[in-house]
């Protein structure tokens, strides 16, 4: 499976953005009162879609990785923040009970998601902090 390395990276990198931007898309008609449009049965498959695919690339990179999950605490962090990222994605687009509490969660969310790039790029906890600390 190694030898397939290159593509499923490109894969997931591309489903990365492609999750970000529909998310991004869909989080600013929420805040735009635009909530019908966001919630189209069409957007919302999309996601999952591509959600399923990024995450299929995920698991398989994580499968041909030398030392897997457990020595890159990164990685850990990465899958951890992942998990805080749907929680507040979900309160931005549907389960917030107000508005702030949707546009709150939707920046958090937001700001999360740059924080997961930044440790996937740097390959450290710290993120893009690490590059800018030298």
């Amino acid at each position: 499976m190694i030898e397939f390395h290159a593509q499923i990276k490109w894969v997931h990198v591309a489903s990365v953005f492609a999750s970000g931007l529909l998310f991004l898309m869909r989080g600013l008609l929420v805040q735009a009162k635009r909530e019908r449009l966001a919630m189209l049965p069409s957007l919302r498959y999309l996601s999952y879609s591509i959600d399923t695919i990024l995450l299929s690339a995920a698991f398989m990179l994580l499968t041909i990785l030398p030392s897997g999950l457990y020595s890159n605490g990164w990685l850990a962090l990465k899958l951890v923040l992942l998990v805080l990222y749907v929680v507040l994605g979900s309160l931005a687009l549907k389960r917030g009970r107000s508005a702030r509490t949707r546009a709150v969660t939707f920046v958090a969310a937001v700001v999360i998601y740059v924080g997961i790039i930044g440790i996937a790029r740097m390959h450290h906890p710290l993120g893009w902090l690490y590059y800018a600390l030298g």
